[in-house]
């Protein structure tokens, strides 16, 4: 009975520790289970939402085409979904239970935010790692003679990503009558990227100053390939610390814990003693 614990426990802190050593995938989670708690919590309450909370949903890319009323029905319906996991936690021996019977409806209303969240920072990831390539392309449609919105709208077009998706957009606006700078300033807000406010700036001096767009675009592509290379050098060395502490707390362990099971399974099949007698 030891053994088998010993060995259940070693096997879930190795698939823990392996998953995460494996890279995350860069697919865009299912937004249906959100969608779902929204339609649930729309039953029950409707409650005030948070002032930041339309930007962070613009942020993760209004996930399930959610907005503000859905999100916080999600939010109510995940609160009442914690509370009723508290309720069958409570049955835990001791102060435990009556612990997670408090700390599940507020971790169930903060679940939402968290996804959310967790999805603005990948599509700012998506989007910083395409945009090099998309300033060279875009440069290169402006030099064979097409304007700047033509060539968002073409290089818009032919991308695979979060910003091509929002270029795309921008060039359709400004096709439809709206200025180039209200288009950029919804880019931005949907995308809040430094690398994205220095080109709107370097766009707007571009056309006051009369420099050539050309020339701008090389030398925004230039910094985002830069900033692109510092990042990746300051995540690798974020990341060797990280896989050390998953090695040492969860894979070691595991091995340890595997050799203990085995040491007991023979101890209790030679009736407590190794040695023969």
């Amino acid at each position: 009975m030891i053994a088998g614990a010993l060995a259940f426990l070693a096997a879930a802190l190795a698939v823990g520790g392996a998953g995460l050593l494996a890279a995350p995938t860069a697919r865009r989670p299912d937004a249906g289970l959100l969608r779902r708690l929204a339609f649930v919590g729309l039953r029950v309450r409707e409650l005030p939402a948070p002032r930041d909370l339309a930007a962070r949903l613009d942020a993760a890319g209004r996930p399930g085409g959610l907005g503000e009323r859905e999100a916080m029905a999600a939010k109510l319906a995940a609160a009442l979904a914690g509370a009723v996991a508290g309720l069958l936690a409570a049955a835990a021996p001791g102060r435990l239970g009556l612990l997670l019977a408090a700390l599940a409806p507020a971790a169930g209303f903060l679940a939402p935010d968290l996804w959310l969240a967790r999805l603005g920072r990948a599509r700012a990831r998506a989007a910083r790692r395409e945009l090099p390539g998309l300033l060279d392309l875009l440069r290169v449609t402006v030099e064979s003679g097409a304007s700047l919105t033509e060539a968002m709208r073409a290089v818009g077009a032919e991308g695979r990503g979060p910003l091509a998706d929002e270029w795309r957009a921008a060039g359709r606006r400004v096709a439809l009558g709206a200025p180039l700078s209200d288009a950029l300033h919804d880019v931005r807000r949907r995308l809040p990227l430094p690398e994205l406010a220095a080109l709107a700036a370097a766009l707007e001096r571009s056309r006051r100053h009369g420099v050539p767009l050309a020339e701008t675009l090389r030398a925004q592509a230039r910094e985002a390939r830069a900033a692109l290379s510092r990042e990746a050098r300051e995540h690798a060395a974020r990341a060797a610390p990280k896989i050390q502490l998953v090695v040492a707390l969860l894979l070691v362990p595991s091995v340890l814990l595997l050799v203990a099971a085995a040491l007991v399974s023979a101890l209790a099949g030679s009736g407590g003693t190794l040695l023969p007698t």
